[in-house]
């Protein structure tokens, strides 16, 4: 399992993610000049350290005017004063900066991924979606808080002090600068082969997050059979290969400080000798030497540091081309209908539709068939006959490849998509609830309906008892995918939300499970109710509600096999009737 399974997702360029970042970085471009210009300050302040001690040495503490010390003395303080507090706007505007644009790209993320179609997200492992939007997008904040503005500053402050060592003795910074070239060469090969470990860490967390996701997921499953040791097993080895990635890091870690350590120190040593030399002969003073001994330090600090900055810039680059082209996945929705009549009647027609979910095979054949406003129509067949893919194609989650649907006689694509799902009340076989308070779930977070409006709702449904025998009522909390309530009593939650919104038409996934008998027939007159009125299509598993139904449709691997009512299917003697005979379980 890899990244590279994500489908359909786009390949993306540095330039393109820089230019995708560059749009992000735009609405705060004053902060930056201002962060800019405080990185000036602060580089301008950090080589006057030794330059005042110089000055100490040479003009006050060798000849004695110890009064006129104090006043070089007052001037540190004033400069290291000045340096605190530049050093601490920079870094909290800098962490301000980054955490501000990585909310943007996470709100701009989310709503895409809100966006995608289901075909992306049947394609596509939880965990590394969850990577994107969690780890992936966590790296940019350390990127644009301390990676981006570090460099800046550490580029601004070697500009300025090797100005100021040039100016004060160019002899003695090439000197000084004698090891420079081969610290700058080992930290570019260390930036060259930690790039493609830093990489093969991303796709690892990306797996380890797929694989942990998916089996917390499948733990019924794997609990019910017995696969504990196999998927331990599984996980042992991802596990592996996720240390064996960060371990190659920190031994290329473990190598390239302690060399840059050594060239650091050998030229701090090489300048020490050649200095010592030139002080003797009175060709420079003593409190150059010791002022280049510390420019050295701090002129040899960034350089060391410079092959941890690209890479924590390179693994946000990483990152970036995840996210970006995630962000540019162009699964998305259609959505150019401009069609919101006030009101519609509910007529549905399937003309010719087929349907491939990949181009191998079809999921729909030549399906047609009418449901006038206020019908019922009842789906009939075996798991994979088509029952669910009638469905998502009807609420426009895929795109017939051949034929039309029609709503009202307008095809389905001519009416808003929000709009047009506000007008399919979906209540499916498994009812999702969120971890979120039972008025939450019923609203699903519309802040604009207020509890008179669904506690109508629960009483016209008959469910007030239930509801307020929970602890809370309303704001009972529900645990994650409603764990805590029986299947009956999500089923009721799930009609509850529906009925909210008043759709014309609803879509009802008859649960095949057992319900407990106190909500049994609660249940049953909820249907009726939610039923009455509206067109309505059943995922049908009980004879009492196929029975009823206006027109039934036996469908077979995506095939129309019969249509009509009970009794013509039954007097027609065909599938329907043998189903019929042998007591219908499907």
């Amino acid at each position: 399992m890899s990244d590279s399974s994500t489908h359909n997702t786009p390949k993306i360029t540095n330039l393109r993610v820089l230019l995708r970042l560059v749009k992000f970085v735009a609405p705060y471009k004053k902060h930056f000049f201002i962060l800019f210009t405080l990185a000036l300050l602060t580089s301008l302040l950090r080589p006057a350290q030794p330059f005042l001690i110089q000055i100490a040495i040479d003009q006050y503490i060798f000849k004695g005017n110890y009064t006129e010390l104090l006043g070089v003395c007052g001037w540190m303080l004033v400069v290291l004063f000045l340096q605190t507090y530049f050093t601490y706007a920079h870094t909290y505007l800098a962490g301000w900066l980054g955490q501000t644009v990585i909310r943007d790209i996470r709100v701009q993320l989310f709503q895409h991924t809100l966006r995608l179609q289901l075909q992306f997200y049947d394609h596509t492992p939880l965990g590394h979606l969850i990577t994107r939007n969690i780890s992936d997008v966590q790296t940019l904040t350390t990127i644009l808080s301390s990676g981006i503005a570090a460099l800046i500053a550490d580029i601004l402050f070697l500009i300025v002090i090797l100005t100021l060592m040039l100016s004060t003795h160019w002899p003695l910074t090439l000197v000084s600068l004698s090891f420079m070239p081969l610290l700058i060469w080992s930290s570019f090969f260390y930036k060259r082969i930690m790039k493609k470990e830093l990489y093969a860490i991303r796709q690892a967390v990306s797996n380890l997050n797929a694989f942990v996701q998916e089996h917390i997921t499948g733990m019924y499953i794997i609990q019910l059979f017995g696969t504990q040791k196999n998927a331990k097993g599984k996980f042992k080895h991802i596990n592996q290969k996720h240390r064996t990635a960060y371990l190659k890091t920190e031994l290329y870690h473990a190598i390239y400080y302690p060399t840059t350590e050594v060239l650091t120190t050998a030229g701090l040593g090489f300048l020490v000798w050649f200095g010592a030399r030139s002080v003797l002969k009175d060709e420079i003073s003593l409190g150059t030497l010791i002022a280049f001994m510390m420019y050295i330090r701090m002129f040899y600090a960034p350089i060391r540091n410079l092959a941890e900055r690209l890479n924590l810039l390179q693994l946000g680059a990483i990152s970036m081309q995840k996210i970006f082209a995630l962000m540019e996945n162009p699964a998305t929705i259609p959505d150019k209908g401009q069609a919101t009549p006030s009101k519609i009647q509910g007529q549905i027609k399937f003309q010719n539709v087929w349907l491939a979910y990949n181009q191998e095979e079809y999921a729909l054949k030549d399906i047609s068939f009418e449901a006038p406003a206020g019908q019922t129509i009842a789906l009939v067949g075996a798991t994979g006959a088509g029952k669910t893919s009638i469905i998502n194609i009807l609420n426009r989650f895929y795109a017939p490849t051949r034929g039309n649907i029609y709503l009202d006689d307008l095809p389905i694509q001519a009416y808003r998509l929000h709009y047009l799902r506000r007008q399919i009340g979906v209540v499916l076989q498994d009812v999702f609830l969120f971890a979120q308070s039972l008025r939450e779930n019923i609203t699903l977070g519309d802040t604009s309906i207020q509890d008179e409006q669904i506690w109508q709702v629960i009483d016209w449904l008959g469910a007030r008892a239930f509801i307020e025998r929970l602890p809370g009522g309303l704001d009972y909390n529900v645990q994650e995918r409603g764990a805590s309530l029986s299947v009956g009593q999500r089923q009721l939650i799930s009609f509850a939300r529906v009925l909210l919104f008043d759709p014309k038409i609803i879509v009802l996934d008859e649960a095949t499970s057992s319900i407990d008998s106190d909500t049994e027939l609660l249940v049953q007159n909820a249907i009726e109710k939610l039923m009455k009125g509206r067109t309505a299509i059943v995922i049908a598993h009980r004879l009492s509600t196929i029975q009823k139904a206006d027109n039934i449709i036996l469908l077979d691997k995506g095939e129309i096999k019969e249509q009509g009512t009970h009794q013509a299917l039954l007097d027609k003697k065909g599938w329907y009737a043998e189903l019929h005979q042998m007591g219908f379980k499907m």
